[in-house]
């Protein structure tokens, strides 16, 4: 059973800065594309940012410049480092990982909350 937990979100200013992390868990043969998608109230889901397993990234246009997609292939983790916080970040960030076990699947995390205000 493969698991994706999630951690880091919450309440910050606009400007302020935020990292989120979501490390896989349970039986895994290896680990391909991982990434985070967002979704505000009353908006479509959103792709924020991707990351191969060969480091290869790419953002949404509203982030780039912003944000930051990394992983540590060690840790089965990926993160997200988000600077320079605007209100329209404002959202339920959630994690996917591409996950090779005795098949390949695209497995999801619970989402964590982040909220901008002042």
């Amino acid at each position: 059973q493969v698991q994706l937990a999630e951690s880091g979100g919450g309440l910050v200013q606009p400007g302020g800065s935020l990292r989120l992390s979501c490390a896989a868990s349970g039986t895994i043969s290896s680990i391909n594309a991982m990434g985070w998608y967002r979704q505000a109230p009353g908006k479509q889901r959103e792709l924020v940012a991707h990351i191969t397993n060969g480091g290869s990234t790419n953002y949404a246009d509203s982030v780039k410049g912003r944000f930051t997609i990394s992983r540590d292939n060690a840790k089965n983790t990926v993160y997200l480092q988000m600077n320079s916080l605007k209100p329209e970040d404002t959202a339920v960030y959630s994690c996917y990982a591409r996950i090779t076990t005795w098949d390949i699947r695209t497995y999801w995390g619970q989402g964590t909350q982040v909220a901008v205000s002042s």
